[in-house]
């Protein structure tokens, strides 16, 4: 068996939990609850080991060294290694918390990120390392890196739980914020999978992306497509706005308080803050000077990652200086993991520069 088998192993398991979390949830029984960690355990221990052999199967590729080949090269390798910190950085809130609710939150983000892995056709193969990438520099750049994306990962789903169960006005700034940002993240998922079962094609992301998405319903060469794709679009905002009190009662069930939520968004972007400093931008430029000749260029994923930097240094500074709670700094967690998803997967599929081999 090699890594593959492993890695499907682990993406059955998450999609697995998630179903039996949201399950769990629906009908509040431990038993269920016990299955549905039981399973994530499973898909992590898979996970683990299919990171393993990767790593040992692109070590006897490239003949480098260990420390040279830790498999982090490319797209796929990057979302497998996100996927891994962020099911551990939720294990360890369930067992800290003897909370098991976060599961139905955490792990549909792990299960649809290894599902977009299969149905993308992104390129699995090892590929031998450009230049760039031949540096002892790779391993603590790339790993703290996505551990402080891990932790920015909880913090949204934390800091968006928290904004469901504070708003109570359908016409509050925060509650419309919810919404629509939830409402934002389903619309897209259901775009992309109609365009899936459409074109039945299996191409390079960044392809797809540029060629294929959204061409069935909001970019559909038909006036008539577009009109009724805006209008579905603006039902499900309206449905999510109306009965989203309905997610909240649902939530308020299982001993979470927003006081919990608030502690787990802070302490997850107090420890993912200061890991994605040192290993995103400062390891990273230090990285750069030696592969390029300069710290700091102005590159697409530079750019984004100072951003998202920034933001993270407001809702602490906001926390620890102005003494912002709850909603406030709640939103806040909210844009700096939009802002991730762009750094992360935004700017290489869509934009180019140095980083460009972080494609799939």
């Amino acid at each position: 068996m090699d890594s593959s088998f492993f890695f499907g192993l682990s993406t059955m398991a998450y999609i697995l939990a998630m179903i039996i979390y949201i399950t769990y949830i629906a009908f509040k029984k431990n038993q269920i609850g016990i299955l549905a960690t039981t399973v994530t355990i499973i898909g992590f221990v898979s996970q683990t080991l299919a990171i393993t052999l990767r790593w040992k199967e692109f070590a006897d590729f490239i003949g480098m060294g260990f420390i040279r080949s830790a498999p982090l090269t490319n797209l796929y390798e990057s979302l497998v290694f996100f996927v891994w910190c962020l099911i551990l950085g939720y294990l360890i809130i369930e067992f800290k918390f003897k909370n098991r609710s976060f599961g139905a939150f955490i792990t549909p983000i792990a299960g649809l990120a290894l599902a977009f892995i299969d149905i993308s056709g992104m390129s699995k193969e090892i590929q031998p390392l450009v230049p760039a990438l031949q540096s002892n520099w790779l391993l603590a750049h790339v790993v703290m890196s996505f551990i402080g994306y891990a932790a920015f990962a909880l913090s949204f789903s934390t800091g968006l739980m928290y904004l469901i169960m504070t708003t109570e006005k359908r016409n509050g700034s925060s509650y419309i914020f919810w919404t629509l940002t939830f409402g934002i993240f389903l619309i897209v998922l259901i775009s992309m999978g109609i365009d899936f079962l459409k074109f039945h094609v299996v191409v390079k992301p960044e392809i797809f992306i540029k060629s294929y998405m959204f061409k069935t319903s909001f970019l559909n060469p038909s006036s008539v497509v577009k009109a009724i794709s805006w209008i579905t679009a603006i039902i499900i905002f309206f449905i999510i706005w109306r009965y989203g009190h309905i997610l909240k009662t649902v939530i308020e069930k299982f001993n979470i308080t927003p006081e919990m939520l608030d502690e787990i968004t802070y302490k997850s972007i107090a420890v993912g803050f200061p890991i994605f400093t040192l290993g995103g931008l400062i390891l990273g430029a230090i990285w750069a000077d030696q592969a390029w000749g300069v710290y700091w260029s102005w590159d697409p994923k530079e750019t984004w990652s100072l951003i998202t930097w920034f933001i993270y240094a407001f809702y602490l500074h906001s926390r620890m200086i102005r003494g912002w709670r709850g909603k406030k700094v709640a939103i806040v967690s909210v844009i700096g993991f939009m802002a991730v998803i762009f750094t992360y997967l935004g700017v290489n599929l869509l934009l180019s520069g140095l980083h460009s081999y972080g494609s799939a």
